[in-house]
Formats: structure tokens, sequence, C-alpha cells
């Protein structure tokens, strides 16, 4: 169920940085637009947007994630450390204009209100999680499986969209599926074509 989140709200475009629901994000501002803006929502509802920009322009993607600042700590050399959790993804409506260094979007959540539900998608994983594991084993990445496996299905699926070394293009995918059931038939089809090109598609990692 959709709760009452703002209907505009800051954005902070990142290059490189996608996150999603129920995922933590550490950040370090120090821009002075930034600053304002994390100064002025901690303030507030503590509520910010962060989205993908578009590749040789100046335009976004339409599909980014609300988070709330969980974490707020200032340095002495005038930057901040902050911590986002993800709260639900948004769709991009309009640019509202305001005097300040920031931008402003107006925003719509509809499209993407099994974010706020528990996720109901228990289907076997574990031929996806053999490929999973196969494929950070690949990369070198380490991750602690046993503490992993107490996460729910859709938490699972959001960290590991997160955090696999795709290409920033294939995360903007992931995010933008609408079911969690999608999301999990994409970051397959996305592992398995690595897989399949370095030849691990069969191994099983432990």
């Amino acid at each position: 169920m959709i709760k009452n989140y703002p209907e505009i709200i800051p954005i902070f475009p990142l290059g490189g940085v996608i996150y999603f629901p129920k995922t933590n994000l550490p950040l370090n501002i120090f821009e002075q637009r930034y600053l304002d803006l994390v100064n002025d929502i901690y303030n507030k509802d503590k509520l910010m947007g962060m989205i993908q920009p578009q590749k040789n322009n100046n335009s976004f993607f339409k599909v980014g994630c609300l988070g709330k600042i969980t974490d707020f700590q200032k340095s002495k050399d005038g930057r901040i450390m902050i911590n986002l959790t993800g709260i639900t993804r948004f769709e991009i409506l309009n640019e509202v204009k305001n005097n300040k260094l920031y931008k402003e979007f107006k925003v719509d959540y509809k499209k993407f209100n099994k974010d706020f539900s528990s996720s109901s998608y228990n289907e076997e994983m574990s031929s996806f999680m053999i490929k999973a594991k196969n494929f950070f084993k690949k990369n070198g990445l380490l991750l602690n499986w046993k503490e992993f496996d107490n996460l729910d299905n859709g938490q699972k699926i959001n960290t590991l969209a997160m955090i696999a070394p795709i290409t920033n293009e294939e995360k903007q995918k992931l995010l933008e599926a609408i079911t969690l059931k999608d999301k999990i038939d994409t970051l397959e089809n996305i592992i398995s074509f690595y897989l399949l090109g370095a030849g691990f598609e069969n191994q099983t990692v432990q």
C-alpha cells in the first residue's frame, strides 16, 4: 500500500550509482548543491530521490529510487556522510522549477506499489542462486551466503542487483522491472549471459 510520500522530491543524480528498495547506500556529500539538498531534507522529512543520468546528455532515466536518511554525520572539513535506505521506486513526471542549486521533480509511485508489500514470490530459487554464486565467485566477490539466506526474496534480489558486477544499463533495467518475478528473470538472464560467455554455467559453488 502506497503511503503518503511527497509528489515533489529533490533529486540527487549520480552516475554509476543505482540502488534499490530495502538496500542501504552510504554517500559522502561535498558538492555545495548537494550539501544544500541534504541539509534541507534532514530538517524536513529526510526523503530524497536517487537517479541515473543518461549518457552524453543532460537528461535522466525516468525511474529512480526514493530513500530516507537513516544516518547523518558532519565532518570538520564540511563534508556530510549519510546512509540512505531505499523505500520505493518512482517514475519522473516533470521537473519543478525552483531557486535552489539542486533539481526537484514531480514523481509518481503507483507503477511500483508492490515495493511497499512483503515479497510474495516464493518460487523455487535454488537454480537461480547456483548461477548467482557461480557468477560472484567468478568475479572474485565474497558474500556471506549464510547471512544472505536470512533475507526475504525481495531483499535478496535487490541486494544482488545492486552489488552485481554488471553494467549500469543492466542495473537500470533491473530497477525498472515491475514485479519481483520480472526482476528475477531479468537478473537470471543477465547472469546466464556472462556465465555462458565465460564457460561457468554448470559449475556449482557451495
